[in-house]
């Protein structure tokens, strides 16, 4: 609460960084299908009136991301930050070659990221076999390929992430003090970004299906999504 307490003293000179799926919108057997609920999309309109920066930093695209949440007063960030690096052409055309070239049910193109989920699969392990082999290929033409809640993620390596995001936000509006809300591995890359601020606040929203490492760095930790909308009411 110390923390808490620190970070809403002086709003306008704050911000409150959040992923999108996870928690603003729950895990849906579809990704398609996510949507913030509107009691939290309520407190986040709120939010945005009172502090000086509330983004939604996400591995979505950003106008599918700015669909789910629904409130263009938020600022957005897609493709885990990707989308600010100069070679980011490049890459897309890379990776829509390599998409090309794969058989899977579920892909999610994200233009400079892909997505292959697994959550509806019957046989998990056999799913996970065939992931493997594709992470591997992916890893071959020069791509990262790493696991998340479910799914597969496959990106181009470039020293670009959701940590690199948040650094930019907050140096942009010269903010000194922020909390960051994550529920998967990604999450972690932001969670770092907040060493050395005035204020800085990590909280988790922890599942069986998220990484240890998220709940261990975390600040704050909510055993639910459903939580979410608890925290957010406090600030």
């Amino acid at each position: 609460m110390d923390l808490l307490d620190r970070l809403t003293e002086d709003p306008p000179r704050a911000a409150v960084l959040l992923d999108v799926d996870g928690v603003l919108a729950p895990i849906v057997p579809r990704p398609e299908d996510a949507r913030v609920p509107d009691d939290i999309r309520a407190e986040l309109r709120r939010l945005a009136r009172r502090y000086g920066l509330v983004a939604a930093v996400t591995g979505r695209l950003e106008p599918d991301a700015r669909a789910v949440v629904g409130l263009p007063a938020l600022v957005y960030v897609g493709n885990h930050g990707l989308d600010l690096d100069s070679s980011a052409d490049t890459w897309t055309e890379r990776l829509a070659a390599f998409l090309s070239t794969v058989d899977w049910p579920q892909v999610e193109n994200k233009g400079l990221t892909a997505s292959f989920h697994y959550r509806n699969v019957r046989d998990e392990g056999a799913a996970l076999r065939e992931l493997d082999a594709i992470a591997e290929r992916a890893r071959a033409d020069g791509f990262v390929a790493r696991y998340g809640r479910k799914v597969l993620e496959v990106l181009p390596p470039l020293e670009a992430n959701k940590g690199t995001a948040v650094r930019q936000l907050l140096r942009e509006r010269n903010l000194r003090r922020a909390l960051y809300i994550g529920d998967d591995t990604t999450d972690l890359d932001a969670f770092a970004a907040l060493d050395g601020l005035d204020v800085g606040i990590r909280v988790a929203v922890a599942s069986p299906e998220g990484p240890p490492e998220l709940r261990a760095q975390a600040d704050i930790v909510l055993d639910a999504q459903s939580e979410v909308l608890g925290l957010l009411r406090s600030l």
